[in-house]
């Protein structure tokens, strides 16, 4: 529990960030690729990086999107542009945790998460296993990422990245 908060304050900001984390997970799963970038601000960061990379601190990611509009390229680019075949995903995600709060009200927090995959024709597998690092704020009351890091655990992961995590 962050340092900073009372425990119900700490169970509130944690039911926040589980009923953010659910409809994110929900617009993911339905492929709503265009409703992604909402989720962020319009400064937002998001990145996908190997745990290996991010221990060692360096910076690469798989995916690395800086700003709603670089978000909202993406976006357009798995909609229109990209090739891949059709797939059904899950999201899933527990263990939030917040860390801390910020004089400015930035909420930090963690949480793990699992992707699976089903292709049309092949098993359903589990396609990626991580942790979300988060920074939250407020706009209008409402909860939007400041940042998002997914850091995945596998050292092999599919060469069909799509959708983000």
């Amino acid at each position: 529990m962050a340092t900073n908060l009372s425990p119900d304050e700490a169970r509130a900001l944690r039911f926040d960030i589980e009923e953010f984390n659910t409809e994110y997970a929900r617009i993911l799963d339905a492929q709503d690729i265009n409703a992604w970038p909402d989720f962020f601000t319009g400064d937002g960061f998001y990145r996908i990086t190997g745990r290996e990379n991010y221990d060692a601190g360096l910076t690469i990611g798989l995916v690395w999107c800086e700003g709603r509009p670089m978000m909202q390229d993406r976006a357009a680019a798995v909609k229109t542009t990209m090739v891949h075949a059709p797939r059904y995903l899950r999201h899933y995600n527990s263990n939030v945790r917040v860390i801390d709060v910020d004089a400015d009200g930035t909420i930090h927090s963690e949480s793990n998460y699992l992707v699976v995959e089903t292709l049309m024709e092949e098993e359903t597998r589990i396609f990626q296993a991580g942790l979300y690092i988060d920074e939250f704020v407020r706009e209008d009351g409402a909860l939007l990422l400041k940042a998002r890091d997914c850091i995945y655990d596998s050292l092999l992961i599919p060469n069909d990245m799509v959708y983000p995590v």
